[in-house]
């Protein structure tokens, strides 16, 4: 596996070995050994499946407490997805990176914990995967407002998202609560 860090260094592109002939394909697209020694020490407890239409936007979701770090993938389709630094003593608080990750270029991303976390559907439908650090306690989840001005995210938008209820009434990171 290739690990390389992107515009918010903690965030990291993972680029698996694809074994590919006639058949198909086959790639590891997660081990811990590996990963460890390219520095991401990471225990999972909880994977995640989403399916969604073209133009569901979903995010920008993080957990005050219990905050997940996220390894994030496409089995099918793709996405634009995009994470925010939120940690208010970090050099890049409040910028964001975004790339489009698909089912083709098998790509991933190291989402690290201290992170707002969305993503836009590009194609006709997508499959999302995730492995988290920390279980999901909705009591926790926050939503960061995903067309905030002062974060200046260029969602490659064709007309306006779908959004869920929770994700159109997001804070902007004025009124957010963000990690220390």
């Amino acid at each position: 596996m290739k690990v390389t860090p992107t515009a918010l260094p903690d965030v990291l592109l993972i680029e698996p070995r694809v074994f590919g002939d006639e058949r198909g394909f086959f790639f590891e697209s997660w081990n811990k050994r590996t990963l460890a020694a390219a520095g991401l020490d990471a225990d999972f407890v909880q994977d995640n499946h989403s399916l969604s239409a073209r133009n569901v936007l979903r995010g920008l979701h993080y957990q005050v407490a219990h905050a997940q770090g996220k390894l994030v993938r496409v089995c099918s389709g793709a996405v634009f997805d995009v994470a925010v630094d939120i940690r208010l003593s970090s050099p890049t608080f409040g910028r964001w990176m975004g790339m489009t990750l698909s089912a083709q270029s098998k790509q991933m991303l190291w989402i690290p914990p201290g992170f707002a976390h969305g993503f836009l559907v590009l194609s006709e439908t997508a499959e999302f995967l995730y492995k988290t650090t920390d279980y999901w306690y909705p009591e926790h989840e926050r939503t960061l407002l995903w067309n905030d001005p002062a974060l200046g995210i260029a969602w490659p938008l064709a007309g306006a998202p779908t959004l869920a209820t929770k994700d159109a009434a997001g804070r902007p990171l004025s009124l957010a609560d963000v990690f220390a």
